[in-house]
């Protein structure tokens, strides 16, 4: 009995020692902001940073309200082993409720310069990346895939490929929704500001073959309808783009089952 009580507790310690090895908590000191800024990091099994392997990375956005653990406590908790099953390395930023913008009006939410910038280039110097926009795509939901598509639109020198899962991508409707005026200032007497920072009307920017784009949006979602608009834009602008659309609502169930798509594309994104 004895025995197996050394044996049970050597194998938890192994476990845990496993598990700590794959994630990892990181704060990263941001210039722009003055502060850190918590993330996490996923690494594949193995993942010997002494070894030439170089993996791709996708970048993680969480929600409105959501944190650096969002994805791993609640949206997805098999990251770790689709990091090992894909053989990448996942990134979680806690973007705070910051739309993953650089706020005009608030020098405290500079999130797009963090995500695009400073935390890039701290995991490319870092870890052992693929260190192009061949090998580097950013997604996440709600607020995180108004993100994910804003990021990737405006640096496509540093992301190849870019998604959005049920994306707040047309923020004009919802004036007094989820703290966007403390980032924009009111919307009646920032209408420019608004209009500029919102994706549906960058869709300019976009050159052709520059950026791989997948966005998904569940049918009872609240942000369907302007999800519906967007994949029309870009249908008249002829860029390039997949959209998915089934049923199911603003809900991490349905979050877990998208990413599941947008890690495939993304793969064949990073094996092109």
């Amino acid at each position: 009995m004895k025995n197996r009580f050394i044996l049970f507790f050597a194998c938890l310690f192994v476990i845990i020692g496993l598990q700590a090895q794959t994630v990892k908590p990181l704060d990263i000191f941001s210039q722009k902001m003055n502060r850190n800024v918590k993330n996490i990091i996923i690494l594949p099994e193995g993942y010997n940073e002494k070894s030439q392997t170089r993996y791709p990375v996708v970048y993680l956005l969480h929600g409105h309200g959501g944190n650096e653990t969002t994805f791993t406590s609640r949206t997805k908790k098999s990251l770790p082993e689709d990091a090992n099953r894909l053989q990448v390395i996942f990134v979680c930023p806690d973007g705070q409720n910051s739309w993953y913008w650089d706020s005009p009006v608030n020098p405290a939410s500079q999130y797009e310069t963090y995500v695009s910038k400073e935390l890039v280039e701290y995991i490319d110097s870092h870890y052992n990346t693929i260190a192009s926009p061949k090998g580097r795509a950013v997604t996440g939901f709600s607020m995180g895939g108004h993100g994910g598509l804003w990021i990737g639109i405006n640096h496509p020198d540093v992301f190849g490929a870019c998604g959005s899962m049920s994306g707040g991508v047309d923020i004009r409707p919802y004036p007094k929704k989820w703290h966007i005026e403390d980032l924009l200032g009111p919307y009646k007497d920032n209408k420019d500001l608004w209009e500029s920072h919102t994706v549906i009307t960058n869709l300019s920017k976009i050159e052709p073959g520059t950026l791989a784009i997948i966005i998904d949006c569940g049918t009872e979602d609240f942000f369907h309808q302007i999800n519906e608009e967007l994949h029309k834009a870009m249908l008249y602008n002829n860029i390039q783009h997949d959209y998915i659309v089934r049923p199911g609502a603003h809900k991490h169930e349905y979050w877990d089952n998208a990413l599941d798509y947008q890690l495939e594309f993304f793969m064949k994104h990073f094996n092109k």
